[in-house]
């Protein structure tokens, strides 16, 4: 039985009416588009695996009419890359307060932050994922992040977690009854 003031807290459940509610899509990068890891060459070079199916589930999100965006810390051409291939439309790298990104696009798209989704890892990303209204964390993410997501994925960081969560927006957002 839990007492009046302790730690353990319920998670929100994830609604159809939240699924379908979703207008912005807006992932972290490290972590959850990669594997977290970050490989370097002798040169120097640095290389990042990102995973197919992702980049599949975000165009199915764009093509659905949902707006895509990376915000995400670093600063890399590799991610410009990646955004580019997949023409993800708003691309935050250097973005240190990643709500305040999210705050202007909500403003800039008249939006509410109920209707974004957020998949992040860390605790970097503990902010933003408070503030929307479908919080997600790969299945490896950092314990806090576990704690605080309405949705954890099955599948880990690079390895899915971003086609999982779109699929279930998807899913929720094709079905006709409620």
């Amino acid at each position: 039985m839990a007492r009046r003031g302790s730690a353990i807290r319920k998670r929100r459940p994830v609604t159809r009416s939240l699924l379908r509610g979703i207008r912005l899509f807006a992932t972290d990068v490290d972590g959850v588009l990669t594997d977290a890891g970050m490989y370097y060459s002798e040169s120097g070079d640095e290389f990042k695996k990102f995973n197919t199916r992702d980049g599949m589930g975000i165009k199915l999100l764009q093509k659905a009419g949902i707006v895509t965006a990376l915000i995400t810390q670093e600063n890399t051409k590799l991610v410009l890359r990646r955004a580019r291939k997949l023409t993800i439309p708003e691309v935050h790298q250097g973005a240190y307060d990643k709500l305040s990104v999210l705050q202007d696009l909500v403003s800039r798209y008249g939006l509410t932050m109920e209707q974004v989704a957020y998949i992040g890892d860390d605790v970097n990303d503990l902010a933003a994922l408070k503030a929307v209204g479908l919080s997600a964390a790969p299945a490896d993410g950092a314990s806090i992040v576990l704690k605080t997501v309405r949705y954890v994925c099955r599948k880990k960081g690079g390895e899915g977690a971003v086609r999982e969560l779109a699929d279930l927006i998807l899913d929720a957002q094709q079905s006709g009854a409620v």
